[in-house]
């Protein structure tokens, strides 16, 4: 799943709304099984709280109530944690009856706090008791007419509450956390199960673009399946528009090779004419310049949809020894580094055209040696790969001034040297054609070097 990916996307949504839900599960549960803990605390001491107030009901006139059917020992064992109170709360002051639990202070009284009684008449809440403990305290008003008002309440320490709680809280975490695990596997395994299209569709165009095949095959699921259609029919259209720009290239080429090879003949007739002179001159010129644009014309329709892939080794090998023996009688050592395995997505002749009029050019001008390196460079995530290849030669070099001038269409620096000034020319032009681009530089060697980049398979 890399960065950016549709995978990543997919996976980073639903953990979030996964972890999400679980969160709020989690929480929910907490409150609910909290509420239940509490619920059947308040119900343990509300049966304590009945019998005071029954007790406190019987009591004898004018006398404070004390109950006497407790059967819990822990209201007798001092800090105990479990205590009652009876609080008497008319009259000019105040008496208080406690459990033998809590040897000094007293409980406080929930409904001088404003809490809100239950339709039972019953108040619950937590509050601090003695040595700081925190209790949970049941609490009821008692009205016995002239015999008095008693506020009569029941406490317990709530820690007992706190420890159920963590305990299912510490259960719940595991199990969730359990649960979270098979989300994320159960989540990893769809995502990568419902993509595998994609994958499949992403294997069959690298096919067509590497030329092992010419259509997306197999079936796909029906949500991609109008795009693999449309891919098949904007490869049969590209092919078709290469087709017919074949088919208009050659019948243009026809159609001036009569009248131009007419004018070279007539000229050719009268050598001594300066007229037929300058007709000859301009019709060669001419067949030049229509060969060059139909050639161009030829390429930039097949680079468009080529799915042809050469080998680099054996096209460099080939030429660098035919060049060998071209310029050995100029004493011209060429040597040649291919990486292993390198490969241009293009077509074969556009290649050697390419590399012929580098090396040609380089052979021209060097004293006695040339180096052809080809290599690839790296790769960029989501874009094309490409190869440089690169030219040096140990001549005199050119001056930044005239790199820049030797790139220019039938620009030639030195008419001693043959050639029609359209080598580099051409090769800027095709290496643009295929997304690449030529630049020249000094050479280690001393003279120049140039550098192609093309598209790599």
């Amino acid at each position: 799943m890399r960065a950016g990916s549709l995978a990543l996307r997919l996976f980073i949504s639903a953990t979030v709304i996964s972890a999400a839900v679980l969160l709020v599960t989690g929480f929910a549960l907490h409150s609910v099984y909290r509420d239940a803990v509490e619920r059947a605390f308040d119900q343990r001491l509300d049966v304590y709280l009945k019998t005071i107030v029954a007790d406190v009901a019987n009591s004898t006139a004018g006398s404070m109530p004390e109950p006497t059917t407790l059967g819990d020992p822990l209201f007798n064992f001092p800090i105990s944690g479990w205590y009652w109170q009876i609080t008497r709360t008319d009259g000019p002051a105040r008496q208080v009856k406690t459990s033998r639990s809590m040897p000094e202070g007293k409980l406080p009284l929930l409904f001088e706090r404003q809490d809100k009684p239950e339709l039972t008449g019953m108040r619950e809440g937590y509050a601090k008791g003695p040595s700081n403990q925190n209790l949970r305290i049941v609490e009821r008003m008692v009205d016995l007419g002239e015999d008095g008002n008693y506020a009569v309440a029941v406490a317990a320490d709530a820690g007992e509450i706190e420890n159920e709680v963590e305990a299912f809280d510490y259960a719940l975490a595991v199990t969730l956390a359990a649960l979270g695990a098979a989300f994320l596997l159960t989540l990893v395994f769809q995502v990568l199960f419902g993509l595998r299209p994609l994958k499949r569709m992403l294997n069959a165009l690298h096919a067509v673009r590497a030329g092992k095949a010419d259509r997306l095959e197999g079936d796909y699921p029906v949500e991609i399946a109008p795009l693999a259609a449309e891919v098949n029919a904007l490869i049969d259209t590209n092919r078709e528009i290469v087709e017919r720009a074949r088919t208009h290239v050659g019948n243009l080429a026809h159609a001036l090779k009569t009248p131009i090879s007419v004018l070279q003949n007539e000229a050719a007739r009268a050598p001594d004419d300066p007229l037929a002179a300058k007709v000859g001159e301009q019709t060669e010129l001419m067949k030049g310049q229509v060969a060059h644009h139909l050639e161009r014309a030829r390429i930039a329709a097949r680079a468009s949809v080529v799915t042809n892939v050469e080998e680099v080794e054996p096209v460099v090998e080939r030429l660098a020894g035919t060049l060998a023996k071209v310029y050995r009688s100029k004493g011209v050592d060429i040597e040649a580094q291919v990486a292993p395995g390198l490969r241009f997505r293009g077509e074969r002749q556009d290649l050697e055209e390419i590399l012929g009029n580098l090396v040609d050019n380089g052979c021209k001008w060097a004293r006695s040696r040339v180096e052809i390196a080809a290599a690839p460079v790296p790769a960029v995530s989501g874009e094309r790969a490409f190869f440089e290849l690169t030219i040096d030669d140990d001549g005199p070099g050119l001056t930044p001034d005239q790199q820049a001038e030797a790139l220019k269409r039938g620009k030639r620096l030195d008419e001693t040297k043959p050639g029609s000034g359209l080598g580099l020319s051409i090769v800027a032009e095709l290496a643009g054609l295929y997304g690449g681009r030529l630049t020249l530089g000094r050479a280690p060697l001393g003279g120049l070097r140039c550098v192609v980049r093309l598209p790599a398979a």
